[in-house]
């Protein structure tokens, strides 16, 4: 009966499963890639640096500003002119206006407008990196939560082949008893058996649903979130380290940190800029009316346009460009040696990948050859057990021995796909 009812939950999941719906990792990985808070904050400041790369913001087109200004005043008035008059007035109310347009255009100022371009520009190309590198991070973290939960999910089918041997060897000692060929310690271990696999299958499952919670976490989705994934970890074995080390150099942090060397070699530029003269043009229209009361004169009014060259020197400045410019050039220095540290700790991690990778392809190998034989010699044991040959400590045994390979098998598969992911995500070369 007990077996009836564990295989009657067994069709209700599968059942429930289907009614959920199945996540395939291409869906994950879409929905990941259109949900990413990360992805979307690297692309809002793409779009930011897309903006500030304009000349404008380098500082290259005119400028021109319109301005207008009106003051009135009451004021005391006591006036000696030169022919003996002599004035004076109390609350005189006097008015002024001032409006003009000006506009200036920059000549020359040391090549520091086409310098702030150059950094701009390296700035926008270094956002479009950062989306790459987002994007490759996601992927791969997606395909390792995923797959973890298909590992997760053999342990359970695992159990469950645990407990279906269990349940039947508990069938076999209850039968014996009953017929005086049993004694009580053995129904009593099977039951033991029994209710210990049933608690490491409760645990199992506490641990898949954890998982399916961390993966909606990467999706960025309720955690709660009911579907079912019905997948097989399958390792890609042609990965070729040396094309994976070939393309480091396209790695997409590796060109981000070279993008930041152009940015510093900008910096220092526009810092040296300062030490040129800077040469402009400027010219506008101005309008200026002040009226009085009284007083000598009662109204000035003055308009006109004006245009006009400006030049400014720098003679000294207590040799404070000079030391932004050394410090700039040292940022530089240490913007290239930071990205000779990420290729070498890129080509480190590539390495290492790829030893475990290869190591993980052959023990692979091996286990399935020892799950297949454990499977038969559990198989083998129980029908001996069946025939009364066997002994129920033969039977524990050659269970415990299927399990321990199923666990070993379906771990040494993960790790090689883990280590697959990884290399390839070294290389850039992730996709759905």
């Amino acid at each position: 009966m007990k077996r009836i009812i564990i295989t009657g939950f067994f069709i209700i999941g599968i059942l429930q499963a289907n009614a959920q719906g199945v996540l395939t990792l291409e869906e994950a990985i879409n929905i990941a890639l259109k949900n990413s808070l990360d992805i979307r904050i690297s692309r809002n400041n793409l779009e930011a640096n897309i903006i500030n790369n304009h000349i404008s913001i380098a500082g290259g087109l005119p400028q021109v500003d319109a301005s207008v200004n009106q003051n009135r005043a009451l004021t005391n008035l006591s006036q000696n002119l030169s022919n003996g008059t002599k004035i004076k007035r109390r609350g005189n109310a006097t008015q002024s206006t001032t409006s003009g347009i000006a506009g200036s255009f920059l000549l020359f100022n040391g090549f520091r407008v086409h310098a702030a371009k150059s950094r701009l520009e390296a700035l926008e190309k270094q956002s479009e990196q950062q989306i790459n590198v987002q994007i490759q991070n996601v992927i791969a973290d997606v395909m390792v939560k995923y797959y973890d939960i298909v590992r997760q999910d053999s342990y359970i089918k695992t159990i469950r082949q645990s407990i279906e041997v269990t349940l039947q060897r508990k069938k076999l000692v209850d039968a014996r008893q009953s017929v005086g060929l049993a004694n009580n310690a053995d129904t009593y271990q099977a039951q033991l058996d029994l209710n210990a696999s049933e608690q490491e299958l409760q645990s199992q499952e506490l641990v898949l649903s954890q998982s399916k919670a961390d993966l909606m976490n990467l999706l960025t989705q309720r955690a709660d979130s009911a579907y079912a994934i019905s997948d097989t970890i399958i390792v890609d074995s042609l990965v070729d380290v040396n094309l994976v080390m070939d393309n480091i150099s396209k790695n997409p942090e590796v060109l981000s940190a070279e993008q930041q060397i152009k940015v510093n070699e900008a910096i220092v530029k526009e810092v040296g800029a300062q030490r040129y003269p800077s040469v402009g043009i400027n010219g506008g229209y101005n309008y200026n009316r002040n009226q009085n009361a009284a007083g000598f004169t009662l109204l000035n009014q003055t308009y006109g346009p004006y245009v006009g060259l400006s030049l400014q020197v720098p003679l000294f400045n207590g040799g404070a460009t000079k030391r932004q410019q050394r410090v700039a050039q040292i940022d530089t220095r240490n913007s290239a040696l930071i990205r000779e540290a990420l290729i070498n700790d890129l080509r480190t991690s590539a390495v290492r990948a790829w030893q475990a990778y290869q190591n993980n392809l052959v023990r692979l190998k091996t286990e399935r050859e020892n799950n297949r034989i454990a499977a038969d010699l559990l198989s083998l044991v129980l029908q001996r057990f069946q025939f009364g040959v066997g002994t129920i400590v033969d039977v524990r045994e050659a269970q415990r021995s299927f399990v321990e390979a199923g666990y070993r098998l379906v771990n040494l598969a993960y790790a090689a796909k883990v280590s697959e992911v990884e290399l390839k995500r070294l290389a850039s070369s992730l996709s759905i």
